[in-house]
């Protein structure tokens, strides 16, 4: 179940093991210079939605792209389940958030969760209409269990699902490793962490201060390690501080041993 690589796979394409997330920034200008900072020191993906701060989000990364050029970014963004039940309405909600991000595609487009009144496989072939139009290169969920994501790949007509997105972190971590991960590992789907960070909690355990103790690292990157150690998986925390990047990108180039990882599954 470990790996140890500073590159994932998202379908075809090598990403960064961490990318950045844009959901609760408070300062797009402060978030503009850290954004740039990752994306010009290692960092290529970014993930946003069209729900986070009713498209501004999304319009802030338009910004970053505009700075760094299309080729350097990798974008992920997500679409509200709302929308699944036509093709049309899918369409136009795309092209409105491709508007907003000022890209003629994006990477990857997920479902933000489940349309709980629609069934899995409605969701999922209507939603192949982006990559059918070359709205997105790759499709692909979020906030699907193991059984909604087996309906999900089984339902894909001509594009495969390469990534669901899902909360994980060292604490939150039993549903995902013991049922979740291991199928996306055999499908060779990426397993993207929101909030692998718990929103800054991570630094106030004392198992994972003391393991960042050995390393000479920081709690947050003993916590990010020990996510994208693990196989397929990509890390997306959020940040607007450039301090906080660096911090952030200390989390790759080093590895925990197999006996540290274990001690923190079991402790942390």
């Amino acid at each position: 179940m470990y790996e140890f690589k500073e590159w994932k796979v998202i379908g075809s394409d090598k990403v960064s093991a961490i990318g950045l997330g844009t959901y609760g920034i408070k300062s797009y200008d402060k978030a503009f210079d850290a954004f740039i900072y990752a994306l010009t020191h290692g960092i290529n993906l970014v993930d946003t939605a069209e729900m986070y701060d009713g498209g501004r989000a999304e319009e802030f990364i338009g910004r970053v792209v505009k700075e760094v050029g299309r080729d350097s970014v990798f974008i992920t963004t997500k679409m509200l389940p709302n929308r699944l039940d036509d093709k049309e309405k899918i369409i136009r909600a795309a092209e409105e958030a491709l508007r907003r991000l000022g890209v003629p595609y994006v990477d990857l487009y997920l479902i933000h969760w489940p349309n709980e009144s629609l069934p899995i496989r409605v969701q999922v072939r209507n939603f192949e209409v982006l990559a059918e139009k070359g709205l997105t290169r790759y499709i692909g969920v979020s906030n699907f269990e193991p059984a909604m994501l087996r309906e999900a790949i089984e339902a894909t007509g001509k594009y495969k699902i390469v990534a669901n997105q899902v909360h994980y972190s060292v604490f939150n971590r039993h549903y995902v490793e013991k049922e979740l991960l291991p199928y996306c590992i055999e499908k060779k789907i990426a397993l993207q962490a929101y909030t692998p960070l718990e929103r800054g909690n991570v630094v106030i355990n004392n198992v994972i201060k003391k393991m960042a103790e050995k390393y000479s690292k920081t709690p947050i990157q003993v916590a990010l390690n020990y996510l994208v150690s693990h196989m397929n998986v990509i890390a997306v925390p959020k940040t607007e501080n450039i301090e906080h990047v660096k911090e952030i990108l200390g989390s790759i180039g080093w590895w925990m041993s197999i006996d540290d990882l274990e001690y923190l599954r079991k402790h942390a």
